[in-house]
């Protein structure tokens, strides 16, 4: 046989390129595994990241950025004043018709305008109807810290008003402030090795912080270390608001005064209202836009009603004639720097005229726009009451949301007292109810001590009720006093149910008028109420109206002490 050999192949070069292709596949992989834990090269747009342009500067209140805009010009940062009153400071008050910036303080009110010069230059400026005011001025007033950074392109400014411990961390080596918590994330700046940050929220492995060059960005927790914490202490000298309160609990009564006869009747209704300790004459009606006033004061008046041991608070208000209701425009009015001063100027002259002791305003129904200058005129008010060692009260509505804008919180640092005008709960023209039903009362009071200190707060109690009269599918109503009521009551012999969950008698009769209620305000529901004020340790009680009322219903409020 003849023997065959077999041909050998080679596998050389095929092992060779196989190689070669798992080497390739093996770099591509390894590029792109090393791309994506590779930490990230690529620098953050600090204009965008701060989202200004140009000369704006970036406003960071307690580091949030805030969407308002501060400017920078001849060499100062200035900030929006409606900035700063919403966040900073409210007392800044900014007259748009006389283009003047006014400040009250305790004793005194300083008034500025674009030609004022501080220290480091004007005050103020106006910018497309906005003012601004300069860093140095708002940190004058205002319980603040701020770190600015206006040599910078980027231009920004830190503001924080608050004064808790704030926790600090030491840089253990250089490192990359990022954008946020990831090693692919932009890079805002780079950290050197011993610098301070401060903490502001810490994760598994990164930090949110702030740094000691004004910015804030995420670094790595293995390159902090030496955490602590430190409390900043403040140096601002916040100015001391002054009050007077009378040595006693206060029991007032409100004398509606609409003509000049009507005055007479103090001896009278001081007589009945034994444990009176202060009068309420209804006597300064504004009736013009101007500050122009209508007067009932009667200097006799006020020297009978020391005779007999009653201060007497003058009210100045917007709602006792058509003039005021319908044609006074209490924004108008208010907003005007000139107005109010001439408003007040002419008070305080009706005061040394008339020798009362104090002034009740009772400006009702303003809308929420006129809210701020109204609060701006009480301030003002203040001022000139403190000087001349006036009492000053401010009557208000039950607190709610659509009320806030009287500012009750500003009022109980400024005034010396707060009324609360804790009925009209149901009203003429709205749903047939009581007119302050215990539960309502309670709340007005609570929701009231919430921002006034209870040193300040008075409570009024009604000395009124209505009746109501449901007919046809209408619902009507009328205002009684308590001794009307109790003889309209009789008259009809209507019968009475306590409703202990309101804190009132209800009764109610079917006849020709239709069905007619009542929710009865008298000496039972009127004692509930002068036990809250006292629960609550108020200043005191007012009523509405005098004239209303019966003897007895005084031996309650007299219970207030």
């Amino acid at each position: 046989m003849r023997s065959r050999r077999r041909k050998r192949r080679s596998f050389g070069p095929l092992l060779a390129v196989v190689f070669l292709l798992l080497l390739i596949a093996g770099a591509a992989a390894g590029f792109v595994i090393g791309r994506r834990y590779m930490p990230g090269k690529e620098m953050a747009d600090k204009a965008e990241l701060f989202h200004i342009k140009g000369s704006q500067v970036a406003i960071l209140l307690n580091n949030e950025l805030q969407e308002e805009k501060g400017i920078y010009e001849d060499g100062q940062v200035y900030l929006p004043i409606s900035w700063v009153n919403e966040y900073v400071n409210e007392r800044f008050y900014w007259d748009e018709t006389e283009k003047l910036l006014v400040y009250a303080l305790p004793e005194e009110i300083v008034y500025a305008d674009e030609s004022d010069m501080g220290e480091q230059g004007t005050l103020l400026k106006v910018k497309e109807g906005e003012a601004y005011l300069s860093l140095g001025l708002i940190m004058n007033y205002s319980d603040i810290r701020q770190q600015s950074f206006d040599t910078s392109q980027i231009k920004r400014v830190f503001i924080d008003t608050v004064w808790g411990t704030v926790k600090t961390a030491q840089v253990r080596k250089k490192s990359i402030l990022r954008v946020k918590g990831g090693i692919k994330s932009d890079i805002i700046t780079e950290l050197s090795e011993k610098s301070t940050v401060q903490v502001l929220e810490s994760m598994d492995k990164w930090s949110k912080v702030r740094t000691e060059d004004g910015y804030i960005g995420y670094v790595q927790n293995r390159r902090l270390e030496k955490e602590q914490e430190i409390t900043p202490q403040s140096q601002f000298e916040a100015p001391v608001y002054t009050s007077i309160s009378m040595d006693e609990k206060v029991r007032l009564g409100f004398h509606q005064v609409t003509r000049k006869e009507a005055n007479s009747t103090l001896k009278e209704y001081a007589q009945t209202a034994e444990g009176m300790n202060v009068i309420v004459p209804t006597w300064f009606n504004v009736i013009g836009n101007d500050g122009t006033y209508t007067s009932l004061a009667s200097r006799d008046y006020v020297e009978q009603a020391h005779d007999m041991g009653l201060k007497v608070w003058a009210m100045v208000e917007n709602v006792s004639t058509k003039e005021s209701v319908k044609e006074l425009d209490t924004k108008k009015l208010m907003s005007v720097t000139s107005n109010r001063r001439k408003l007040i100027e002419n008070l305080m002259k009706e005061a040394d005229t008339y020798g009362f002791d104090g002034f009740n305003l009772d400006f009702e129904s303003l809308k929420a726009e006129a809210g701020p200058h109204y609060v701006q005129f009480i301030r003002e008010m203040s001022v000139a009451c403190r000087k001349k060692g006036l009492v000053l009260s401010v009557d208000n509505y039950v607190p709610s949301a659509y009320t806030a804008f009287y500012n009750r919180r500003e009022q109980g640092i400024v005034a010396d007292y707060v009324i609360v005008m804790g009925y009209d709960e149901h009203y003429a023209g709205g749903e047939a109810g009581p007119v302050a039903s215990l539960p309502y009362v309670e709340k007005g009071i609570a929701d009231t001590l919430k921002e006034v200190p209870k040193e300040k707060v008075i409570n009024s109690v009604p000395f009124y009720t209505r009746i109501w009269t449901e007919k046809d599918g209408k619902t009507t109503s009328k205002a009684y006093g308590i001794r009307d009521a109790k003889n309209w009551i009789k008259e009809n012999n209507i019968e009475l149910e306590w409703q202990d969950d309101l804190g009132v008698y209800y009764g109610e009769s079917f006849n020709e008028n239709g069905v007619q209620s009542v929710w009865m305000e008298e000496e039972k529901s009127l004692g509930l109420k002068v036990d809250l004020i006292n629960e609550y340790d108020l200043a005191g009680a007012a009523c509405w109206k005098l004239g209303f009322e019966d003897r007895s219903i005084w031996e309650i409020v007299s219970q207030v002490k």
